[in-house]
């Protein structure tokens, strides 16, 4: 019985690695490829199994890209909370940091989320959780004598300045580098907070 139960974990482990496998190659394939070009027989090979195995597991192109996205969701999430530091400042290095990593995947998901059944509700999903991230980051930096309208207009502006789509235009329209990225983010955002680290310079 201990056998039988240890051989039947083994298989379960190794189909788990599998679909690890798969979903990194859909992963890596992602990053560079169009959805509509991206082939499970190029997923398939990449990840070293048959395409009868990627459809035995997954169904379809689909759902493996709505999985890879959730897979990603669930770390991009991991993350963004991790970037939280103590100050605006670090808070905004770390933030940078991530979406060198992920801001370009970030936008290519939500621009290509109308191609997939199932993406765009994850996309929204993204979306809200960037924007509760946002609020609950920065609340405390906010002047505590601001009223409402204008504590939720600072709030707005604060989503905004941290979006992907901020970091990609200095990035990559601004042709800045990281550092530079991460100050000119710093510069927009400090005149916003109250009692921020402001000396950086």
């Amino acid at each position: 019985m201990k056998t039988r139960t240890y051989r039947m974990s083994a298989r379960a482990d190794a189909a788990e690695r599998t679909a690890e496998r798969i979903v990194d190659a859909m992963l890596a394939r992602l990053r560079t490829t169009p959805y509509e070009r991206v082939r499970l027989e190029d997923v398939a090979a990449d990840a070293d199994v048959t395409v009868q195995t990627v459809i035995r597991r997954f169904g379809s192109k689909a759902v493996l890209m709505t999985t890879t996205v959730e897979r990603e969701l669930g770390r991009i999430a991991a993350k963004r909370e991790a970037a939280a530091r103590s100050t605006p400042t670090e808070t905004v290095r770390a933030l940078v940091e991530h979406y060198e990593e992920y801001g370009l995947l970030i936008l290519k998901t939500y621009a290509e989320a109308p191609l997939v059944p199932g993406l765009p509700e994850i996309a929204a999903r993204g979306r809200a959780y960037h924007v509760d991230w946002c609020r609950r980051t920065f609340a405390e930096h906010l002047h505590p004598g601001l009223d409402q309208p204008t504590r939720a207009r600072r709030s707005a502006q604060i989503v905004a300045l941290c979006d992907a789509t901020t970091w990609r235009v200095l990035r990559v329209d601004g042709d800045l580098d990281a550092d530079t990225t991460e100050r000119a983010l710093t510069e927009l955002l400090l005149p916003l907070l109250h009692g921020t680290d402001s000396s950086r310079g």
